[in-house]
């Protein structure tokens, strides 16, 4: 929201009774609906943006609207019959209309096309590409709406002519069915855009808003709203059926007293009169729906309060206003009329209907259409009828108070569609191969295409990260072993190596190295690709000890000895280098080593630091003068890393610009004052709508006494712990839930 502002009034006037009574309104919040697209290259044309999607998502999306069409025309198995072999294939057979599997398979390849865009805008750090890439599919279906329609009903025209002459009473029958779909249109192509909407909507819920977060956090998530309006698939926002059920039913006539404009000029007039000159945000105000509620209430004020008395106050002027302009009966009638529309609709036209619940005069058209349809009874309408007659005091009042909060989420559903069709006319969809030929070779064309469909040129590796994951006390837990009669490889392969090398596939990592106590991994990042290896990595690492701790508890119920580790992530900003060793590839890399002492424990901080009680799993102390820092620092900082991860400053800053990093904090026992540690969370993506959750901890380094560990002071340099206890993952989730 945008524009919020205190906004108070002195005097209220009571309308057609020309009373005033002190009144203060409360805060309204203003909303201006906005789809951005800076920085971006206007095209080939100089107005619009070229934009070329996925060939594979354009054919199937196409074959998916024509099944639709076949579906809600009513030409399953019908025409198919009659077209040539060639015409029979591209109308698609009627069990597949039927198949259950489409919405999940459109879903499917909807949510893939989508994550790619994300991925490109994310691998050019520019969240506008993603909105680029999500406008430029909505006007693709747009588009293919109508042009699937007409296409197909060419093709049904074709197919009647070949009965024309020897089957007459089949082209008779086939012939009407065409011209019902001529005259079933709009119903159509509404209950077609109404799934595609529903699909697009399950796909941001359940991956798109997630991934979207993780890579640009929550600050630019007010353009999305636009791709979230149930008007999105409508030519003008005036679809009667549509907006009965979802908003309310507005006339569209100008002889209609509740027509949009009429309204809202009423809206207007109502606020005017509370408001001190001046404040004149209307289209603003109109388009935050809470603002309703703040101005009156739910629709039945409660007298014993101040702000009670202020909601039945303005609601009665509300309520005069509609009474004035006679709007308030064609109000009732809107809200009436829905549980009408599943019986009598498409037959009779929504706002006919809506109509006949006021008017005796269309009440007589619509009883004599229901006469014509056998299948019709008036006995629904009629009941409507005494219903919308019965409406009094306390439920007009009710109704007026709805009205306000739906009128106002309709005017904010339109003025949203306004600015989409307006960033939809800046797209150009370019399909012409030498079009996209002449647009890509001046710089301005925008490719969207799936993964599979992009070119090998992302073989190439741009930089990479190493996890060491080392076994403490390897050699004393090998000497235990032996005196007991067990076998430490088969020990070390079960409870160590095999489920880490389960988990490779699943993060895109790969084996570098194994040793007796340490395995090595790497992740690369290739070109053209998002650029998430340091998240991958720290989800990796984590998961690495989750499933040793797991193990561990199973081997103490059976007495052996538990397994420890220490794990280091380094990342380089370079790919790394190779030597050959006969036919085997030995990495060359400075990551290696770093990764190596990042893993790392002092023996002489083990009792030290395991005698206290911290949900932290890492600890780095400076022994030495600054002086001696310069010459080789690692030679003067003791490590502690049992059962943590730690990852190097340049890893860390890494991750920071692949997801978005939020500062928390954690209510845990063994949490001391954080004045030297600072706390962050992060959600990472790891593929096939998986996230994970990451606690990550930056601390100051002490400089320490080496000869009994007391503090000297704070230095200020930095290590980075992503944080393994369950505690953490237990709260953070706990705060989730208790913030839907």
């Amino acid at each position: 929201m945008q524009g919020a502002k205190a906004v108070t009034g002195p005097m209220l006037r009571i309308f057609g009774l020309g009373q005033t009574t002190d009144d203060r309104i409360p805060t309204l919040t203003s909303y201006v609906p906005s789809l951005p697209l800076p920085g971006l290259q206007v095209g080939v044309d100089n107005l619009r943006h070229d934009v070329h999607l996925s060939p594979k998502f354009v054919e199937q999306a196409r074959l998916h609207i024509t099944r639709l069409l076949i579906r809600y025309g009513d030409l399953e198995g019908a025409l198919t019959a009659a077209a040539s072999e060639t015409t029979r294939n591209q109308f698609i057979q009627s069990k597949d209309a039927k198949s259950q599997n489409e919405p999940s398979d459109l879903k499917s390849l909807l949510t893939e096309l989508h994550l790619a865009v994300l991925n490109r805008a994310k691998a050019a750090e520019n969240p506008v590409l993603d909105l680029l890439g999500r406008a430029a599919i909505i006007k693709f279906l747009r588009v293919e709406l109508n042009s699937q329609f007409a296409q197909l009903l060419e093709r049904c025209r074709g197919a009647i002519k070949g009965y024309e002459g020897f089957r007459h009473q089949k082209a008779h029958e086939y012939r009407e069915r065409v011209a019902a779909l001529q005259v079933g249109k709009k119903t159509i192509l509404r209950k077609m855009g109404e799934e595609l909407f529903r699909t697009l909507r399950d796909c941001e819920k359940d991956t798109l808003a997630r991934t979207r977060r993780s890579f640009f956090g929550t600050g630019g998530d007010e353009p999305y709203r636009l791709f979230l309006n149930p008007l999105m698939f409508t030519e003008d926002g005036n679809d009667a059926r549509l907006n009965a059920e979802q908003f309310v039913m507005l006339g569209n006539f100008e002889t209609d007293a509740d027509r949009f404009a009429n309204v809202r000029k009423l809206a207007c007039e109502f606020l005017a009169a509370i408001l001190p000159s001046g404040q004149n945000d209307f289209d603003g105000w109109f388009n935050v729906p809470e603002n309703a509620q703040l101005l009156v209430g739910a629709g039945q004020p409660d007298d014993s309060t101040p702000e009670g008395r202020a909601h039945k106050l303005r609601l009665a002027n509300w309520l005069s206003l509609l009474e004035r302009e006679k709007v308030i009966e064609h109000v009732v009638a809107s809200y009436e009329v829905v549980p009408l529309l599943a019986e009598y609709s498409p037959q009779i036209n929504a706002a006919q209907l809506k109509n006949a619940l006021t008017s005796r005069e269309e009440r007589a058209r619509v009883e004599k259409l229901i006469a014509e349809h056998g299948k019709l009874t008036p006995a629904s309408l009629h009941a409507a009828i005494d219903r919308v007659a019965g409406y009094r005091g306390a439920e007009r009042a009710k109704i007026a108070s709805r009205f306000l909060r739906d009128f106002f989420r309709y005017h904010r559903a339109r003025r949203q569609l306004e600015v989409l069709n307006g960033a939809l006319e800046s797209i150009q969809l370019v399909a012409n191969e030498k079009k996209q030929q002449l647009s890509a070779m001046n710089g301005t064309l925008y490719e969207f295409l799936l993964p599979k469909e992009q070119s090998s040129g992302g073989e190439k590796v741009l930089r990479h990260v190493i996890i060491k994951a080392d076994v403490r006390d390897s050699s004393r837990l090998t000497r235990s072993l032996l005196e007991r009669d067990m076998n430490p490889a088969s020990y070390f392969s079960l409870n160590f190596y095999d489920p880490v090398n389960k988990l490779l596939a699943k993060y895109g990592a790969s084996k570098v190295f194994l040793e007796g106590d340490a395995i090595i991994l790497a992740l690369f990042e290739r070109e053209g690709e998002p650029g998430m290896a340091v998240g991958r990595a720290a989800v990796l690492a984590r998961e690495i000890v989750e499933i040793v701790r797991g193990y561990n508890q199973l081997l103490e119920r059976s007495g052996l000895p538990s397994l420890e580790l220490g794990i280091g992530i380094s990342y380089q900003d370079s790919a790394p280098m190779y030597l050959m060793d006969g036919e085997q590839r030995i990495m060359i890399s400075d990551a290696l080593n770093e990764s190596d002492r990042l893993s790392s424990c002092s023996k002489r901080l083990r009792k030290t630091v395991e005698a206290s009680s911290t949900p932290f799993h890492v600890y780095a102390f400076e022994t030495p003068s600054e002086a001696e820092m310069k010459d080789s620092p690692e030679d003067f900082i003791l490590k502690y890393n049992v059962n943590g991860i730690r990852m190097s400053e340049a890893a860390f800053g890494k991750l920071q610009q692949e997801i978005s990093l939020e500062a928390c904090q954690f209510n845990m026992p063994g949490l001391k004052s954080a004045d030297q540690y600072r706390l962050w969370s992060g959600l990472v993506s790891i593929g096939n709508d998986i996230f994970r959750k990451i606690v990550v901890r930056a601390s100051r380094m002490p400089l320490v006494d080496a000869r009994n560990f007391t503090l000297q002071q704070w230095t200020d340099h930095s290590y980075y712990e992503v944080c393994t206890d369950p505690a953490f993952y237990a709260e953070l989730e706990a705060k989730t839930t208790a913030g839907k």
